[in-house]
């Protein structure tokens, strides 16, 4: 899983990411930025390895979402 999310970039531990799991078992990055801000694409390239936007995510977040 660790080198999974090293091929993610700052998404992996950005507190504006959301990973999305699809019901064919792929894997997406939600940048939720993108919702206020155009300058953010939706579900960016990967892997990020620079972004204006990126925040670290506190320990308890998840990048799952919400519980």
């Amino acid at each position: 899983m660790e080198r999974a999310l090293s091929a993610v970039g700052l998404c992996s531990t950005c507190r504006h990411a959301r990973r999305i799991e699809s019901a064919r078992e792929s894997t997406f990055w939600l940048c939720e930025l993108s919702a206020t801000d155009v300058r953010f694409p939706k579900y960016p390239r990967l892997p990020v390895l620079r972004c204006e936007g990126y925040e670290p995510r506190s320990p308890a977040q998840s990048p799952l979402g919400p519980p």
